[in-house]
């Protein structure tokens, strides 16, 4: 009997997607004494059927909003690690619960945590028992830190603010660039709704107003001590009219008249600052597990194309032969 019909005691017993080639291989040496030991051994065998099921799956235009709004919720996350950990049955699922606390019905497990669960490829069920998919077990050990943010998003929308989060991962941006991948009608509720739970900062202001010195020799003009010192009071990369008055130690309202003095003279330019909006330490972390996870699906939506049904690609267990 060939080695891919007893897999070894890996965690889950599932083998990873990245040793499809190698099964593959192995299943054309294989020699299974009947069919119903290759379709209930054969590791390689369980996996193309996972891969086909989840090819079918992600055919869906809003799998990934499905998907996000499936792990947005702390009880079926802790079920979720609970069936990655070892199969389980709805009625140890359901004494585990009261432990923590979590009065709720066998019926109610089911079709509220577990069935979302398998409706986007992360569980499945057999003989009463659920355990994770090899995808799952991936998905889950990117979401281990996850739990503890998930209330800070809505528990079911289109995936603004997600989208949001990994858009500002790469850094700040205006309020122009964010309405560029989100419409701007419904922009700045998504921005205020991630400020009110901490994931992004909105500046205070509309914009900022930034003075500059020009290129000018100021040795060509005659300035009075006030406004000589307002010019040299300019850093390199700019500054706001307060910290400037600050620096100064002039009322903001006779340096803005210096200010206007030197434009004149050309010693001075205004540059506009637009406001940015940024990522918190707490988007910051969210932001890299949703963008981990988005590149996970799309991984895994390219490695499926290789899955197709056995008449076209040729896949035939040596036990149908």
């Amino acid at each position: 009997m060939c080695a891919i019909l007893l897999p070894p005691k890996t965690q889950n017993s599932q083998a990873s997607f990245e040793t499809l080639k190698t099964l593959e291989d192995m299943c054309k040496h294989c020699t299974p004494i009947t069919p119903v030991q290759c379709i209930s051994l054969c590791r390689f065998y369980k996996l193309k059927n996972e891969l086909r099921n989840l090819r079918v799956l992600m055919s869906n235009p809003n799998y990934t909003i499905n998907l996000l709004n499936t792990v947005k919720n702390r009880t079926r996350l802790q079920i979720f690690r609970e069936i990655t950990n070892g199969r389980c049955t709805l009625e140890k699922i359901q004494q585990d619960l009261k432990k923590t606390g979590i009065q709720q019905s066998q019926n109610t497990i089911n079709e509220e945590y577990i069935q979302p669960l398998i409706a986007v490829g992360l569980v499945s069920e057999s003989l009463g028992k659920y355990g994770s998919t090899t995808f799952g077990v991936r998905v889950n050990e990117m979401l281990e830190s996850f739990a503890e943010y998930a209330d800070k998003l809505p528990p079911q929308s289109e995936s603004h603010e997600e989208d949001l989060l990994q858009f500002l991962l790469s850094g700040p941006k205006t309020c122009e660039e964010i309405k560029q991948i989100i419409s701007p009608t419904i922009a700045s509720r998504i921005l205020k709704r991630l400020s009110d739970t901490g994931l992004v900062t909105l500046p205070s202001e509309r914009s900022y107003i930034f003075f500059h010195r020009s290129k000018r020799d100021p040795s060509l003009e005659q300035l009075t001590p006030a406004a000589q010192k307002v010019y040299e009071s300019i850093p390199e990369e700019g500054i706001a009219a307060d910290k400037l008055a600050k620096l100064a130690g002039l009322s903001q309202r006779r340096t803005y008249k210096h200010i206007r003095h030197l434009k004149g003279k050309k010693l001075v330019f205004v540059r506009n600052v637009p406001r940015t909006y940024n990522l918190t330490a707490d988007g910051q972390k969210i932001a890299t597990i949703l963008q981990n996870l988005t590149r996970k699906i799309e991984e895994t939506w390219g490695f499926t194309e290789h899955v197709t049904e056995p008449a076209q690609r040729g896949f035939s267990p040596k036990s149908f032969l």
